[in-house]
């Protein structure tokens, strides 16, 4: 009895992971794709330093820029003040959203053609699976340059792609030789490939992840790969378990054709740092009200609320109230917000952003259940 069920175990193994590795999954993802359709909408702005945000003299931030900005050292969430200071002679644009959610849809419609497995991340990036494409192409490196050479030709920009047997793999293959570029991780290449890769390269290992791991002498993959997966349980929580699989290479996602919502909210920066205990009552409310519209729109409704605090030298604070019911209205959420207030150092220090979310979202309400992500 018990032979017959290890014989089991390592058989339904052996299945699994010929499963994952028969995956074929391909990452695009568009290249400093605001500031790109800037430059290709006005040509006299190319090879030149375009960065896409808020206004240098106000309090925004850098949406993105074009690789020329980059190498003055401006990156996307920067303040344009600093972002100024870096390059002053860049090309400051306003966000044309609009614009870019149509060329988006003219990407995506490229992507239709070879699949319907395709999970959008957001305007710029998706994961495609082309397991079984539609033009019956077995070769997964073959879609991603069609894919790239189609992009490039009918909406003239270029995108980099990642070829991998799972989305990790795939995800970080496509930023490997930005821009413009493509990587094929194959399977019997993953281990290679992860081992070199530098710790700060990793999906999923953010600045603050990334400082800490150094202290540690984790540097690269390899590193990574040598810490059981209870010593980085213990040093990263949770996480951990996510790291241990990813230095090995393990990632079953699927490719997601429609996403769950998780939260909805709304938050606002402020030209000036707002201090009064009322105004910041005021703000909340003017937020609470743009929530109470989206849920409506999302037919939706939550019991989670969190506020969120961005203090003038740019440190966060969220604090969070789960209630009893689901709720939705503007009166409700504006209430909670406030009443979370005293838990924050809001009319103690100056106040540059306010933000409400609703999350534990009731998802058996018409319209929440599969809600795709809309571009």
């Amino acid at each position: 009895m018990f032979t017959s069920r290890v014989n089991m175990c390592i058989i339904c193994a052996v299945f699994y992971s010929g499963l994952y590795s028969m995956r074929k999954i391909i990452h695009i993802d568009m290249d400093a794709f605001y500031a790109s359709v800037e430059q290709r909408d006005n040509p006299d702005w190319r090879g030149k330093p375009v960065i896409v945000g808020g206004n240098p003299q106000s309090r925004g931030v850098v949406a993105t820029c074009s690789y020329e900005a980059r190498a003055f050292g401006v990156h996307s969430a920067m303040p344009t003040s600093q972002a100024y200071r870096l390059c002053p002679d860049a090309i400051f644009v306003k966000p044309r959203f609009d614009v870019y959610k149509e060329v988006s849809l003219k990407v995506r419609s490229i992507f239709y053609e070879f699949t319907d497995l395709i999970e959008p991340l957001s305007l710029d990036e998706a994961y495609l699976d082309v397991t079984e494409s539609k033009t019956g192409n077995p070769s997964a490196t073959l879609i991603a340059r069609e894919i790239k050479k189609r992009v490039f030709d009918e909406v003239k920009l270029s995108c980099s792609a990642g070829v991998a047997p799972n989305k990790f793999l795939a995800k970080v293959a496509s930023g490997y030789k930005k821009p413009a570029g493509i990587t094929v991780i194959t399977p019997d290449k993953a281990e290679a490939f992860i081992a070199q890769l530098p710790i700060g390269k990793f999906y999923g290992v953010g600045s603050a992840t990334e400082k800490r791991m150094l202290e540690l002498g984790i540097t690269n993959g390899a590193d990574l790969r040598e810490r059981s997966e209870v010593e980085l349980v213990r040093s990263f929580g949770k996480s951990g378990h996510f790291y241990y699989r990813i230095a090995r290479g393990v990632d079953d996602r699927e490719v997601q054709a429609n996403r769950v919502r998780k939260s909805v909210g709304a938050e606002n920066t402020y030209s000036e740092d707002i201090h009064a205990l009322d105004e910041i009552h005021n703000r909340l409310n003017e937020i609470a009200q743009t929530v109470e519209q989206r849920l409506g729109r999302a037919r939706t409704a939550g019991k989670t609320i969190t506020l969120k605090v961005r203090y003038d030298n740019f440190e966060i604070a969220t604090r969070s109230l789960t209630l009893p019911d689901d709720v939705s209205d503007a009166a409700t959420l504006h209430q909670t917000a406030c009443n979370l207030l005293p838990l924050t150092e809001a009319g103690q220090r100056k106040v540059r952003l306010l933000g409400i979310s609703v999350s534990n979202l009731d998802l058996s309400r018409d319209g929440s259940r599969q809600l795709k992500l809309e571009l």
